[in-house]
């Protein structure tokens, strides 16, 4: 039958002897500011200890000292409790704060947010790298299938074994940050004695390695876009700006001025998964843009489709419309994951390994290549780092500099893509099955099969003949008669 504890008092401290023969020693350390209780510092002395009287006394002791110097843990709060508060008051940016409570929900409180804070030092802060280094999923080593998604579904090739692998060593800093504000906050709030986190040491930073395309790379990723005018626009914009996706879509045509050839960026649309909204800058801040001449011609024609598009629908643009939009208002933005994934299927087309963010390195490179001072690219980028007094004075920045920059850039830019009409187009490149039907009726035209000024076969005749519907027949006729193949009354001509 186990026996009660004994406690002996002792006038620094109390020992308390266990029913396993084992010695606990407890220190008053104050009043816990998270619970509000009454907080002691504690330690164990274990049970056959030589001497575990003369053990006891001087771990009062040091425990003591721990408090007469405030460097002891005053809570017995968690990792997970202390991250959670330093999240909840930090001002952080609303896309900021959804990345950080994303990993403290993967990465943070999993593995070691049950652990007090107060027990938190370099022997638990490297291995805890050590796992992040190890697997981003933080598996227990065992087999498992990855599902693509969590939903009911058929697997497939993007069902798969379980592979570990790490987190960037970006990722991982990014965290340490997290915990190094966290524990500032605690030494603030008095939650421990001392900022454990400096004994830690994460990844170094990983060395910047942009890899923007070629100039004979942009050429083409350029006359592939510009196959869809609009969607050619957008990309043209991205590498003579060097905006970011989300500035792009969230770029008004109130914030584009062509007769003084100046764009302003000051808003980008954030995105978190089928969640989409508005925000000003990564650095909060707004850079205005000097364009060139031919970046002022291709948004005029831009700009004049979308008119001739809204007016097509008995709808007109507004003052605040988009510059880029699905709508026939451009009311509504782009999406910037759809967008990043478009041009992602394009350069796979063109079996080129490159992204869409890559584009401002591509922007950057032929500038500072073109002679232009890093503050000015660093300015047209946006970087929050390099060109702090540009960045700030805004109205001196659309300077000489700023104009040579833009004219550096246009000069060292691909030549613009040839625009063919797309009735021009379908006869070089037939993509729909009534082009096809058109070339081949005008490829039979020029044999001699269908003489000129005889009449064509019905249409009846011709549905049979290639194969398609009435339909196809019609528009098909409407193409040779564009292409001047044939007359008013349907004979070649």
């Amino acid at each position: 039958m186990a026996t009660s504890p004994k406690r002996r008092q002792r006038a620094r401290g109390s020992v308390e002897t266990l029913p396993s023969g084992a010695l606990r020693v407890s220190v008053y350390a104050g009043i816990d500011p998270v619970t509000k209780r009454r907080h002691y510092l504690k330690e164990t002395i274990p049970a056959g200890t030589l001497k575990a009287d003369d053990e006891a006394e001087r771990a009062i002791r040091r425990l003591q000292t721990l408090v007469d110097e405030r460097r002891q843990p005053r809570t017995n709060a968690s990792v997970s409790a202390l991250v959670e508060r330093h999240l909840d008051l930090a001002q952080l940016d609303e896309t900021t704060a959804r990345t950080y409570r994303g990993y403290f929900r993967n990465h943070i409180q999993p593995i070691i947010g049950h652990i007090k804070v107060g027990a938190v030092d370099a022997d638990l802060l490297d291995p805890y790298y050590a796992e992040l280094r190890r697997c981003r999923l933080h598996c227990d080593r065992q087999r498992f299938i990855e599902h693509r998604t969590a939903r009911p579904h058929e697997c497939d090739d993007r069902c798969h074994p379980h592979v570990c692998r790490p987190l960037g060593a970006a990722t991982i800093r990014q965290i340490h940050f997290i915990l190094s504000g966290a524990f500032q906050q605690a030494v603030r709030w008095k939650w421990v004695g001392v900022n454990p986190m400096p004994t830690g040491k994460p990844p170094a930073a990983p060395k910047p390695n942009p890899r923007p395309p070629t100039a004979a790379e942009a050429a083409r990723i350029l006359a592939e876009a510009f196959r869809d005018p609009a969607w050619g626009t957008f990309v043209w914009i991205a590498m003579v700006t060097g905006a970011r996706r989300g500035e792009l879509c969230g770029l008004r045509w109130s914030k584009v001025d062509l007769e003084n050839a100046i764009i302003i960026v000051d808003t980008s649309v954030a995105q978190n998964s089928s969640q989409k909204w508005l925000k000003d800058t990564k650095t909060h801040q707004q850079r205005r843009l000097a364009i060139d001449g031919d970046t002022v011609t291709i948004l005029r024609e831009h700009r004049a489709e979308c008119e001739r598009r809204a007016e097509a629908l008995d709808t007109k643009l507004r003052a605040d419309a988009f510059v880029f939009s699905l709508e026939p208002d451009n009311s509504e933005h782009l999406v910037p994951d759809s967008v990043s994934q478009r041009y992602g299927k394009l350069a796979a087309r063109l079996g080129i390994n490159t992204t869409l963010h890559k584009l401002r390195h591509y922007s950057a490179t032929e500038l500072i290549a073109a002679g232009v001072d890093i503050r000015t690219v660093a300015g047209r980028l946006g970087h929050g780092g390099g060109g702090t007094t540009t960045l700030r004075v805004y109205t001196a920045f659309v300077s000489e500099s700023d104009q040579r920059a833009a004219q550096a850039l246009f000069s060292r830019l691909p030549s613009r893509p040839e625009q063919r009409t797309a009735s021009e187009r379908a006869r070089v490149e037939p993509r729909s099955p009534y082009e096809h039907v058109a070339t081949a009726i005008s490829g039979d035209i020029t044999d001699g099969q269908f003489p000129r000024g005889a009449a064509l076969p019905s249409t009846a005749q011709l549905t049979q003949i290639y194969g398609v519907s009435a339909g196809t027949i019609r528009r098909a006729l409407q193409l040779l008669s564009e292409w001047g193949l044939i007359d008013g009354s349907g004979r070649p001509i």
